[in-house]
């Protein structure tokens, strides 16, 4: 590198076209950045996979996965049983998605009393159980705590469960559902 002194004898000045440019330090290239993002952001996400694991359950993992695989068995008894019978439901869901009313069709005499199950499609802990009783009309109501909109199976079956019939709700969708057997 070529340096000239000024004519008063001062300081040394560069001529940049006769030599390289002064550097800087590393970090203050984006280079290095750049390509340590890429690792960087493969940590974090690491960590807070990580995290979620540990803090959230596994809804979908059963631990008597062999017992429910046998209760199948037990659970296509009670549907043949409601097709037997003819029984099939008809449910109106209140608009704030806390109250039900259903009228059953086919109803074996002396049947004792119906329950209806509320299954999330993903997570077993929102399940909910709702006891129904008869109303002077025919109709069996029941109440329960309003629910998180999705998709809901609705299972109704009589308390000394010999039958069952299915059916899908989705608490913003207004109307009747139909309860039969699945075919």
């Amino acid at each position: 590198m070529t340096g000239r002194r000024d004519k008063q004898g001062g300081e040394e000045m560069h001529d940049t076209t006769l030599g390289p440019a002064p550097r800087t330090p590393w970090y203050r290239e984006p280079w290095p950045w750049i390509l340590m993002a890429g690792p960087v952001a493969a940590v974090l996400g690491g960590a807070v996979t990580a995290w979620l694991a540990v803090t959230h359950q596994d809804g979908l993992v059963a631990d008597d996965y062999y017992k429910r695989g046998l209760a199948i068995n037990r659970t296509l008894e009670r549907e043949r049983a409601a097709s037997a019978l003819g029984v099939k439901a008809s449910a109106v869901f209140s608009p704030a998605g806390d109250a039900v009313r259903v009228y059953v069709d086919g109803l074996p005499p002396g049947a004792a009393g119906l329950s209806l199950k509320l299954a999330h499609a993903t997570v077993a802990g929102h399940d909910r159980v709702v006891p129904l009783e008869r109303n002077a009309g025919g109709w069996f109501d029941g109440r329960f705590q309003a629910v998180e909109p999705g998709k809901w199976k609705v299972l109704l079956e009589d308390s000394a469960g010999r039958w069952r019939v299915t059916g899908l709700w989705l608490p913003a969708a207004e109307g009747t559902i139909e309860l039969g057997v699945e075919p």
